[in-house]
């Protein structure tokens, strides 16, 4: 089995359970242990942010240890443990607890299998390869929720634990099994293959994170999540609030999303190299004021589809161009996954404050203006995308000197087997002049 066919799966695997019970948490804690929305709530906020700043030293590990292998297996294990421990759990600092310990390796899992990616197909292919990661993520969202969504009236809703357990197993066999010679320790963590040093000397992490251009992707990233973080939920809202059917338009809705994410992601990996990084941006941060437009004008829930249809493409594009624009910017430091997770936790301290800004827009201002007022940070976002410069150009080279096309990385075994048939081709051509 090839090493890119671990890869899928990996990414099959890891799709649905890296948010742990995720959307399913609030539905069994209050089904199960009878908390009231608000406790909910508040767990939910504590273990979000406490993970959130714990998002860039993870990366830092990932970028130290070295071994990504290794760390997804620990990342999906955690996963695995701190959903389990939610069964019998029932008082606040125990689900707190076992909330906790899953979140903290779903947050690791991410620049875990960054790391393994850029060491199996090198900085070239990142883009297209980044692509297929996030097309198998959303495959594996939907064969979850498909899984569960059929399973609960049947095995109740504690069909979700096993669902997540049985990805959790899979992810874990699919990393392990991933050939130990198949990926290069050096790329992995944003080090140049063809570096003189042996171990060269990693940048300071002041230097890396200070870069203008990561900085400015972060606050691009940052708004782009505050618009876009709570539009599905007040969504949902505004249709209970006029009679319809929120819960089942809001399921339907997800599943357009990720269903329109597959091959937008498959596109974005292959147009990151022929457009470049900063088109890609630039596309999703547009896409987002439109959808707010949508949502604030919009009444009849299947005319509403349209919008989370640019959800899915916007939200496609991200998941592909923020990574690759972070190794553009950090290659060569030997920082790039520690880069990774602080960009990371940037980008979901938005998404963490979208959901409080929206409830409260929708409490004082009505549906409508709630969306038109979070366009206003979409449309702060794509300012800043087009102010950001380009990354890698095509054709040309990133700021490391590493040319940006898709293509694997060639090893001193690959340059020797090239020299070699060059040395043939102009021993056979001097044998031609001779003869003739």
């Amino acid at each position: 089995m090839q090493a890119t066919t671990h890869l899928a799966l990996i990414n099959v695997f890891v799709g649905d359970i890296q948010g742990g019970l995720g959307p399913f948490l609030g539905t069994w804690l209050a089904q199960a242990a009878h908390w009231s929305p608000s406790r909910i709530g508040l767990v939910t906020t504590l273990v979000g942010f406490s993970t959130l700043f714990l998002s860039g030293p993870l990366g830092a590990l990932v970028d130290r240890v070295g071994r990504p292998r290794l760390l997804i297996a620990v990342a999906c294990a955690a996963i695995l443990g701190g959903t389990m421990l939610l069964l019998p759990a029932r008082s606040f600092p125990a689900v707190l607890a076992a909330q906790f310990v899953a979140a903290l390796g779903g947050t690791l899992v991410i620049p875990a299998v960054a790391a393994l990616t850029l060491g199996i197909v090198g900085k070239k292919a990142f883009p297209k390869q980044q692509g297929h990661n996030q097309a198998y993520n959303h495959v594996g969202i939907l064969g979850a929720a498909l899984a569960i969504s059929f399973g609960t009236p049947l095995f109740g809703p504690s069909v979700a634990f096993w669902v997540l357990g049985l990805l959790a197993a899979g992810a874990i066999v699919a990393t392990l099994t991933t050939p130990g010679d198949a990926w290069n320790p050096r790329r992995a963590v944003g080090w140049k293959e063809d570096d003189p040093e042996d171990k060269p000397e990693r940048s300071a992490i002041r230097a890396v994170l200070g870069d203008r251009r990561l900085l400015l992707l972060s606050a691009a990233l940052a708004l782009f999540n505050l618009a876009n973080g709570s539009m599905l939920s007040l969504l949902g809202q505004k249709l209970i609030a006029a009679g319809q059917d929120g819960t089942g338009w809001t399921a339907r809705y997800v599943m357009v999303a990720q269903l329109v994410m597959i091959p937008v992601a498959l596109a974005a990996g292959s147009l990151a190299d022929r457009r470049g990084r900063r088109q890609l941006l630039v596309a999703a941060c547009a896409v987002l004021p439109v959808r707010a437009l949508l949502s604030a004008f919009l009444d009849d829930p299947a005319w509403l589809i349209l919008a989370e249809v640019l959800d899915g493409v916007a939200s496609g594009i991200i998941g592909v161009a923020m990574p690759v624009v972070v190794a553009d910017l950090t290659w060569g430091s030997g920082r790039t996954q520690t880069a990774l997770g602080s960009v990371s936790a940037v980008q979901g301290i938005g998404g963490a404050l979208s959901g409080w800004v929206g409830g409260l827009l929708a409490i004082h201002l009505g549906w409508t203006w709630t969306f038109l007022a979070l366009a206003v940070p979409a449309l702060a976002s794509l300012g800043l995308a087009l102010w950001l410069e380009e990354s890698c150009a095509p054709g040309s080279q990133d700021a490391a000197g590493t040319p940006c096309g898709a293509g694997p990385e060639r090893g001193p075994a690959d340059e020797a087997r090239l020299d070699e048939a060059r040395l043939d081709e102009a021993r056979l051509a001097f044998e031609e002049r001779r003869s003739g």
